[in-house]
């Protein structure tokens, strides 16, 4: 295949991959446009609070079977969370044993004003079943999602208490743009599809036959001074 040849294919591969390759350029310089410790919110995360000094009462289990029992602290104090064998968690009073019920909008909301560092006045709260979990939250989780007035989501696990997530203005923007990097809108997660593989491998070809135009040119050149 002469010069000629390479440079039409070179054309064409690039008005294909062209568009693609700069939407992986744009989203890759936004996304490392800040510290990921800043996206994902760590300076809005007040620090854990350590365990109290108590001997704690084994959780009441009724029966279920536990894969795994925690024991955590909040702004409420010590509590389990119970992880059971069958799937599901609850959480139970660390000092009692006594299974506690989901929490409650207002609890939800001291919970996520006490996970935050600072102060900031609360917008909404909204309860979500695990089956309808929010896009940004990722997990199969029944949660309450608390929005603070600088935009900044709290997720709060409706059954256990435990702090699930933090989401910032800032992150929704580097989510969505993560997605376009992947070429994956819909669940933002799967990094190995065709369509990603697809334009990766034709950037690939392209970028190789424009390194080989370069010596293909100065062989051309060569003949044309002889």
């Amino acid at each position: 295949m002469n010069h000629k040849n390479f440079y039409k294919w070179h054309i064409w591969l690039g008005w294909v991959i062209g568009v693609p390759v700069i939407l992986w350029t744009a989203s890759g310089l936004l996304m490392v446009s800040q510290p990921i410790e800043q996206v994902r919110g760590n300076h809005l995360r007040s620090e854990q609070p350590a365990l109290d000094p108590i001997v704690p009462v084994a959780p009441i289990l009724q029966g279920r079977q536990a894969k795994t029992l925690t024991l955590q602290q909040n702004a409420q104090g010590p509590f389990w969370v119970i992880s059971y064998a069958d799937g599901g968690k609850r959480r139970a009073d660390a000092t009692t044993g006594q299974l506690l019920p989901a929490l409650t909008a207002p609890e939800a909301s001291a919970l996520a004003s006490a996970a935050r560092s600072d102060q900031a006045d609360i917008q909404s709260v909204i309860n979500f079943p695990a089956n309808k979990s929010p896009l940004d939250l990722r997990r199969d989780r029944p949660s309450w999602q608390i929005v603070f007035e600088d935009e900044a989501r709290f997720y709060i696990d409706a059954d256990t208490g435990e702090l699930l997530a933090v989401r910032t203005e800032f992150w929704r923007v580097f989510d969505f743009m993560w997605g376009l990097h992947i070429m994956d809108l819909q669940t933002r997660e799967d990094s190995s599809h065709p369509i990603l593989i697809g334009s990766a491998a034709i950037a690939l070809f392209g970028s190789l036959l424009g390194f080989i135009m370069l010596f293909t040119r100065r062989s051309r050149l060569k003949r044309k001074d002889d």
